[in-house]
């Protein structure tokens, strides 16, 4: 039986921290050989950009500045997503033990645990097929559809995740919807999306019942412990490490060279980074 190290952020934090923080979890499974199982909130509406996206194509910056919406640019890959009423899960290991070195089992793996927490929710949901060759060439949002082994119910997307893979070391993250807001998303994304061509559900709407974090956040641990027969211990990044996380937060992720960058450049000063 595994143990895994569990972080349930008390406070919705700022974007640049929430990708910070992730990418410090990244880098300690890769030294320390633990996996980390992290859920977390946004303290404000943010549109996170895939790492290989161009923000110009994909996201309305002057809508977002004028309306208190964040933007960050993740370290993993996929499309635009708009986290708001979600919850944010994270998963960091370099374990092969339990996940192999393809970034497909160790994605449908994570989908499965996934699935069985949402099964202790009530919900019946369902790995997705494929989703239309002009959704994965295009610039649609995440939530336009549900890509293969994403997860849907009732044929609609209510989990989208990515992910970035070094060996068999990786990071995968994704949003796990409470409520949606159809128009929101729209306005944010570029170029003039529709709320109508969007077909993604929540979890309160898909159960007919407020969800809200906490109550969520319990079975989907529960889904992890199931599928991987893992126990959890309580994990608190120590103070060193939070400074770092601060450090690299404001360094790269709250930073316009990282955030704006040309597409396959590396922004000014830091490391290249792969999708």
């Amino acid at each position: 039986m595994k143990t895994w190290s569990l972080i349930v952020e008390p406070e919705p934090l700022a974007g640049a921290l929430n990708m910070a923080v992730d990418e410090r979890l990244f880098g300690l499974a890769a030294s320390s050989g633990r996996t980390f199982l992290r859920f977390y909130q946004w303290l404000r509406p943010t549109a996170s950009l895939g790492f290989g996206q161009d923000a110009a194509r994909v996201v309305d910056a002057g809508f977002c500045a004028a309306n208190g919406i964040d933007i960050v640019r993740r370290m993993t890959g996929g499309k635009l997503v708009l986290h708001d009423r979600e919850v944010t899960y994270s998963v960091a290991s370099a374990d092969v033990s339990v996940f192999t070195g393809a970034l497909r089992e160790s994605y449908r793996l994570i989908s499965r645990a996934l699935l069985r927490g949402l099964e202790r929710l009530g919900l019946a949901a369902r790995l997705a097929d494929s989703a239309p060759p002009s959704y994965a060439k295009g610039t649609m949002p995440c939530f336009a559809f549900a890509a293969r082994d994403e997860i849907e119910t009732g044929g609609r997307k209510i989990v989208g995740s990515a992910q970035k893979r070094t060996g068999p070391l990786f990071l995968q993250h994704g949003s796990i919807l409470l409520e949606k807001d159809d128009a929101l998303l729209a306005a944010v994304s570029r170029p003039g999306e529709t709320a109508e061509s969007f077909g993604m559900t929540s979890l309160s709407e898909a159960l007919g019942r407020p969800v809200d974090f906490d109550a969520a956040v319990g079975p989907l641990v529960q889904g992890f412990a199931d599928v991987f027969g893992a126990v959890f211990e309580r994990y608190d990044l120590a103070p060193a490490e939070k400074e770092a996380v601060r450090a690299l937060a404001a360094s790269k992720y709250a930073s316009d060279d990282w955030t704006f960058r040309t597409p396959g450049a590396p922004p000014s000063g830091a490391p290249p980074s792969s999708r």
